[in-house]
């Protein structure tokens, strides 16, 4: 009896999509095997594209795939234009050794001098900041730049609005960028309004082609305002009615923020340039926006920024080195605790040093999944010397390290993956024991009105709940 040939067009439809399946894996596995640092990620890509078919490469083009390198490279000659601004060495005030020591690597690793000669004053919420801030856009004479990941258009986000629209008929130069996401993917309310008062916005990484805008996990979270070049506002707080306590929102947000002076303001301005132009292509020039700085208190500081750029993994590494360089007590007040392997080391070797380990963290986030993440994060990484302590309602978004009383670090950059690795952040570290003693009386104060988590009480979760944990753990990189 005669064979029977299977039918033509569908065996050669599961060889081509044998072929395209093998073909998209053989890519990402290359792709991974020469861009990726770390090894677990690049096994957990390479083994994703291999055992789900099509799906698995749709998801790394999507989130596997740094496209800000790239682009930050090509403009990497036009961003330090302004360094002179920022680099002079000036004299310091001794220092402890081992703060010495922390000031020394984040000087190798950003190429600046610690700036002498600051001011820095700290405000809690928005019914501090904001009145400040509006004041200070009130009294702008020459030049605005403002970068917030979140402006809503409500009853604080109309505030600044209308300020800066006042300062615009003024004849104030005004530059505002907000993130393409968290300031509202499809609509951006803050920036229409904005544009119909004629002010030049931008909405960074922004663009419906997916391929164009890694929009679902690269974001600029930094928070800054520079009013003539000369006066800074930085830290964790977006600009939204939820933050204004005494409004009572329905979901009140705590936070601090903080105005600076002196010298160090130049790289607060520089931070914002580089990602204006690197959104629009313009550099901001002039005296307008580089006025010269000069000394307006004690404090020593400098700005750093962060992102999966050129900066990747600079403020992991200041961070990681100001744990291991502690020798009293280390404290640490973020909103979402997911570090990674490298961070948790640094923080469990200082405890076993005998330091003090403090970590202050809400006792439920704005993200449940990050909170079951971080119980499971928490589970492996409780030992002796370490205390956390889970602080009640309001929420608490406030983002502050210090260590020994002599060096604290403040701004826009949580103790997690996404933070340290994918989002664009600006922190200000400052070596001052009298500001340093003012962050450590705030931590103690929500230290006062929290409770101390017991390693017992997360073994004693139910199973369905820690293996749930468990598993919202494994996104820790993208959360």
């Amino acid at each position: 009896m005669p064979s029977v040939a299977p039918p033509l067009p569908g065996y050669l439809s599961l060889h081509l999509v044998t072929l395209a399946h093998a073909g998209l894996a053989l890519w990402v596995t290359a792709h991974a095997l020469l861009t990726k640092r770390d090894v677990r990620a690049a096994i957990a890509w390479i083994g994703l594209a291999w055992l789900s078919p099509f799906i698995g490469p749709a998801l790394y083009f999507l989130f596997g795939i740094n496209r800000v390198t790239r682009r930050a490279a090509r403009l990497a000659p036009g961003v330090a234009r302004h360094e002179r601004f920022a680099t002079a060495p000036a004299s310091l005030p001794p220092l402890p050794e081992h703060i010495a020591a922390i000031a020394r690597v984040g000087e190798r690793m950003t190429g600046r001098h610690l700036a002498a000669g600051n001011a820095v004053a700290l405000y809690r919420d928005g019914d501090e900041a904001y009145p400040a801030m509006l004041a200070a856009i009130a009294g702008a004479r020459r030049s605005i730049a403002l970068a917030s990941y979140i402006f809503r258009d409500d009853l604080v986000g109309g505030a600044f609005i209308r300020a800066l629209g006042d300062a615009h008929a003024r004849g104030v130069e005004i530059r505002v960028l907000v993130d393409g996401v968290g300031s509202g993917y499809l609509v951006s309310s803050a920036a229409r309004a904005l544009r119909r008062q004629g002010i030049a916005v931008a909405r960074f990484m922004h663009h419906w082609a997916p391929w164009r805008m890694p929009f679902l996990n690269m974001r600029n979270h930094k928070k800054l305002l520079i009013v003539d070049g000369a006066v800074g506002f930085t830290g964790g707080l977006n600009l939204g009615a939820e933050n204004v306590l005494r409004l009572r929102p329905s979901h009140p947000v705590e936070d601090v923020q903080f105005r600076v002076e002196g010298p160090v303001v130049a790289l607060l301005m520089l931070s914002f340039d580089e990602d204006w132009d690197f959104t629009t292509g313009e550099a901001l020039d002039g005296p307008a926006w580089w006025p010269p700085l000069a000394a307006a208190g004690p404090v020593c500081a400098r700005g750093l920024s962060s992102g999966p750029d050129e900066d990747l993994g600079k403020l992991a590494s200041l961070l990681a080195t100001a744990a291991g360089a502690a020798k009293r007590r280390l404290r640490i007040v973020t909103p979402y605790f997911l570090p990674d392997q490298t961070l948790m080391s640094a923080i469990a070797l200082a405890a076993l040093r005998g330091v003090a380990v403090e970590i202050v963290l809400p006792e439920r986030s704005n993200h449940v999944l990050l909170d079951w993440a971080t119980r499971a994060h928490l589970g492996f990484f409780a030992g002796p010397g370490m205390t956390v302590h889970l602080t009640g309602a309001p929420f608490d978004h406030s983002k502050l390290t210090t260590v020994d009383g002599a060096w604290c670090a403040l701004g826009s950059a949580n103790w997690d993956v996404r933070s340290l690795r994918l989002n664009f952040e600006f922190m200000l570290e400052c070596y001052d024991p009298g500001m340093t003693d003012e962050i450590d009386g705030l931590i103690d104060a929500k230290i006062a009105r929290a409770r101390r988590l017991a390693p017992a009480e997360l073994a004693a979760r139910p199973l369905p709940a820690r293996l749930r944990d468990a598993a919202a753990r494994l996104l820790l990189p993208y959360l």
